[in-house]
């Protein structure tokens, strides 16, 4: 029932996909997303940092990645990153594999959030103050791809994600940079397509759904409003009114 609901929402995304774009993008297909505002700390183009490997990758997991957000007017680096996007989406070489949705509003990053079976977030750290998209991704049976940065680092448990680098970093961006690009595709190569590929005899990634239980298991409990007015209640008000 969980991977025939997971199939529904990625299906309706992938429709959706259709209808906006020119690109025949596969419903069966593990699909990731990037969807946020373009600031440069969180550093949209960093899959693009070797184009043969993640060629390759999306060739040999038959992967597709969708991207949508904007960049603020006067953020000159987030619109250049923008445009590497737009230009990496519109090549001969990705043009059937990674997508960029445009007019990104309130219910596209809905739809994006229920059909992405992988929802990509690569920061530069320490700067994400929370990250509420990847919280939204695991109610809807998604698992996340993240740096250990903003709420990652509480939800994470090893078992209900995955996780880009070991938390470490370096004094020079660049660096940084290079390395949590090669975390990021060796995480997807010996990871992700891993999991999403070892399927049993009906077809189903039985290590997938293991990972996707956890991922709701885990995290509900801690990143909801229901945790959050209770903390509040039981710290703050009630000791006040007695």
């Amino acid at each position: 029932a969980l991977w025939a609901l997971r199939s529904r929402l990625r299906h309706r995304l992938v429709e959706h996909v259709r209808h906006t774009t020119d690109r025949q993008f596969d419903p069966h297909a593990l699909t990731i997303g990037f969807a946020r505002r373009f600031a440069s700390y969180k550093r949209g183009n960093l899959l693009f940092d070797d184009l043969d490997r993640l060629s390759e990758l999306l060739e040999r997991g038959n992967v597709q990645v969708v991207f949508a957000g904007k960049a603020h007017p006067r953020d000159t680096h987030g619109q250049e990153i923008l445009s590497e996007v737009v230009r990496h989406t519109e090549s001969r070489r990705f043009r059937d594999r990674i997508v960029l949705l445009p007019d990104y509003d309130i219910a596209l990053g809905a739809l994006l959030t229920s059909g992405c079976d992988v929802w990509l977030n690569n920061p530069r750290r320490p700067h994400e103050a929370s990250g509420t998209s990847g919280q939204k991704v695991c109610l809807n049976g998604g698992l996340n791809l993240s740096v250990l940065d903003g709420w990652w680092p509480e939800g994470f448990d090893g078992t209900n994600g995955f996780a880009i680098g070991d938390g470490s970093q370096l004094p020079d961006e660049a660096a940084q940079d290079r390395v949590d690009a090669e975390s990021l595709y060796t995480v997807l190569e010996q990871q992700v397509l891993a999991d999403w590929l070892d399927r049993d005899p009906a077809g189903i990634p039985r290590a997938w759904i293991q990972r996707i239980r956890r991922s709701v298991a885990t995290c509900l409990p801690l990143f909801s409003s229901h945790r959050m007015v209770r903390d509040y209640t039981l710290e703050m008000y009630a000791p006040r009114c007695r």
